[in-house]
């Protein structure tokens, strides 16, 4: 079964865990969606993540997700998404996926995020330092769940 895992990033995360989830599916392609479209037609299996930022997921995202919809429908789907906030992963799911898209996804799975205050702006460090009480790089990527995700991916 050939996969692809596509993912949408601000300051790494996604892409982190893109390549953890990619390490446990053989032979599985990672994809920029900054970069050109693929031709998802091309995989059986399609991975679709993305960073959370203000309970959204980013712009290049809504646009692959608005463009893609339909063949998403017909593959085997998996989503992530990865952020501070993991106690409202659940809304972060139904407020940026259609109740279709969540529907046909084998897996879900929210394992977590990185922020790293090197990489932010002043803003960004002054409203984690007050969400999070924590001024230092903060990871919470749970590797357990990422492993359970490519499971479910896998069978």
């Amino acid at each position: 079964m050939k996969t692809i895992i596509l993912y949408a990033t601000k300051y790494g995360a996604a892409v982190e865990i893109a390549r953890r989830i990619a390490g446990k599916i053989e032979g599985a392609v990672i994809h920029d969606l900054k970069q050109d479209t693929p031709l998802i037609a091309d995989f059986d299996c399609v991975i679709f993540g993305s960073s959370v930022y203000a309970g959204s997921i980013r712009k290049e995202a809504k646009l692959f997700l608005a463009q893609n919809a339909d063949t998403l429908k017909e593959k085997k789907l998996g989503l992530f998404l990865c952020g501070i906030g993991a106690d409202r992963a659940e809304k972060f799911f139904n407020d940026n996926f259609s109740k279709e898209i969540l529907q046909k996804a084998k897996a879900v799975c929210f394992p977590g995020g990185i922020f790293d205050p090197k990489k932010a702006n002043g803003l960004e460090r002054f409203i984690i330092k007050l969400i999070t009480k924590q001024s230092s790089c903060i990871d919470t990527i749970k590797d357990k769940k990422i492993e359970q995700f490519a499971q479910e991916m896998k069978s």
